[in-house]
């Protein structure tokens, strides 16, 4: 078994994302791991990421706040609990247009 604590979670620093704090929960510094990585992001209000895509799929799901996901068919608001899932090659951007810092867990196949 491998244990991460959230307050020992290794951040990592991503492209393009801002007013961000990104942190590994399993998967590459924070442990071993055989098929994918899991990261919580906190944004803050009026954080962002680029509208941009990745080779993996991603599964989002909203721990804290509110999340707007903005891709090339539009965008959704997401609440606690709410989660989406991005296909290979869907372009997206996240949005935190609320007052509140939202929380995301991220996961996605190791690479």
């Amino acid at each position: 078994m491998n244990v991460t604590r959230f307050d020992a979670a290794p951040d990592y620093f991503p492209d393009n994302h801002f007013l961000m704090r990104c942190v590994r929960l399993q998967g590459h510094e924070a442990g071993p791991a055989e098929s994918l990585w899991i990261g919580v992001s906190t944004i803050e209000p009026g954080g962002y990421t680029s509208l941009s895509a990745s080779a993996v799929e991603k599964h989002y799901v909203v721990l804290t706040g509110e999340l707007t996901v903005r891709t090339d068919e539009g965008a959704v608001l997401l609440r606690v609990n709410d989660s989406c899932r991005l296909a290979p090659g869907e372009r997206r951007a996240l949005q935190n247009l609320s007052s509140a810092p939202v929380s995301v867990l991220l996961a996605m196949p190791l690479v």
